[in-house]
């Protein structure tokens, strides 16, 4: 399993954007118990609910779609739904990022269920929760409203709810799951749903039994079976409260209103990482730091068992952070990652060892694909940093490597590679990679991380 196996559910044209993570948790099974007797008439098969919930909410449906100015042709599709009579509509920021970040290329559409279409204006948006309000003209329009048990999380686990959307531009459609409560290793709020929610329903609603709103499609994992994700509506229904209080956005505030977030959320997020501190793990003749926060999910690995027997045999672990945020398709911030190898020679000498170690150096640069629109070229600094301590740590050769990102002042990607210098047959290398970090940020993380690579006690 890796951290990669978690998209968004919006349509693009070529891709899917990689998105938040969550854990997977344990189940437990039940003891079977014998029926009980039947005093009431029995209920209403699952698929004649869901029939008569799709009825009932279908007309309150909305595709929307994305579309390049310039060729009239969409570029991306997404779900939402209609939450007042006058139009208001909620749906994901990541369905609608592409006309908010650049409102000249694009312009925003929708379809409803009758055939109707039209144009779509921005009013607000929520970056962190991934959430955003739009409105279409009309009156005295069929809406859905929040349940208010979910609102105030009070919802209990296993409830059926039901997921609805546009999957694959194929048209509307409803999926039954069931609610399972806040995901508990995310750093963002969001709902598990045991339901299959597909590219296209990015926006759309999950409604109980009696049509009210739950939470908001927003994404899936690709390694496992009908594990998705929905953003809780207590969320929608602050963001909605909002922008009915707030003048709507103009197109300038909006790219505004996107930085000022951003840098709020990452500000926020590398603070309680920072806060989080690093629990001591060990590696040979070292210790190392992982982080402490919940929001970590690590494993490890080794080469012991290859066959021919590798030259130099290494054990490593590698922490990713469970948690990010949805910037543009082909950035994000808060992805976080933390790893460690621990490398000693099995017959190659000093000198064949210590080439052996350059393959690190070589890759200490940014190893993700990037794209020239978002992000600058890489630059690196290199040099040999001495303890506070010589009695406690070993000297380290440090890599640091960091590009900015384009469009957002202040934010950038970062990479500290860290190799020991105190044997000549064994070393550890550890690495801290950081994306959409201010630099301030990014320093003071590091600087505690490479603090903490020191000899076991």
């Amino acid at each position: 399993m890796t951290d990669r196996g978690f998209v968004r559910i919006m349509q693009f044209s070529a891709a899917l954007v990689c998105a938040t993570a969550a854990g997977i948790g344990s189940a437990q099974l039940l003891q079977p118990q014998p029926p009980a007797p039947q005093t009431n008439a029995p209920a209403a098969p699952v698929s004649a609910a869901a029939e008569g919930i799709y009825a009932g909410t279908r007309p309150s449906l909305l595709q929307i779609r994305t579309l390049v100015q310039a060729a009239g042709r969409q570029s991306s599709i997404g779900s939402g739904f209609l939450v007042s009579a006058d139009g208001l509509a909620i749906t994901n920021y990541h369905v609608v990022s592409q006309f908010a970040l650049e409102p000249k290329t694009y312009r925003l559409e929708f379809a409803r269920p009758d055939g109707t279409q039209g144009a779509l204006s921005l009013l607000a948006i929520d970056i962190a929760d991934d959430l955003a309000v739009v409105r279409l003209e009309g009156e005295d329009l069929p809406h859905l409203e929040f349940d208010a048990a979910a609102v105030n999380g009070e919802l209990p686990r296993g409830e059926r709810v039901y997921a609805m959307g546009n999957p694959l531009d194929l048209g509307f459609t409803i999926v039954e799951g069931t609610y399972n409560g806040l995901v508990e290793r995310s750093y963002n709020e969001r709902v598990h749903f045991t339901g299959a929610i597909n590219p296209g329903m990015s926006g759309g609603p999950a409604v109980t039994g009696g049509g009210k709103v739950v939470g908001i499609n927003v994404a899936k994992r690709l390694d496992g079976e009908l594990v998705s994700f929905l953003v809780p509506a207590s969320k929608a229904a602050a963001l909605l409260e909002r922008a009915r209080k707030d003048a709507p956005l103009t197109l300038a505030q909006t790219r505004e209103e996107i930085d000022r977030q951003l840098l709020a959320w990452q500000g926020a997020f590398y603070q309680a990482l920072d806060a989080k501190g690093f629990r001591e793990t060990k590696f040979g003749p070292y210790q190392a730091p992982e982080s402490s926060a919940p929001w970590f999910n690590c494993w490890a690995r080794t080469n012991a068992e290859q066959t021919p027997k590798p030259r130099a045999q290494m054990d490593s672990s590698s922490c990713n952070s469970q948690s990010s945020l949805f910037v543009a398709e082909d950035i994000e911030s808060g992805r976080t990652e933390l790893t460690h190898a621990y490398v000693r020679s099995s017959d190659l000498n000093a000198f064949q060892f210590a080439a052996s170690l350059s393959q690190y150096y070589g890759s200490a640069a940014m190893t993700r694909s990037w794209s020239r629109k978002r992000l600058t070229q890489p630059e690196c600094h290199e040099d040999f940093v001495a303890p506070a301590d010589a009695a406690t740590a070993p000297v380290l050769r440090a890599v640091w490597c960091a590009r900015a990102y384009r469009d957002f002042a202040g934010l950038y990607d970062v990479a500290l590679t860290t190799v020991t210098q105190d044997r000549d047959k064994e070393a550890l290398v550890s690495r801290l990679a950081m994306q959409g970090v201010s630099y301030d940020n990014a320093l003071a993380l590091a600087k505690r991380f490479m603090g903490a690579v020191a000899w076991t006690k």
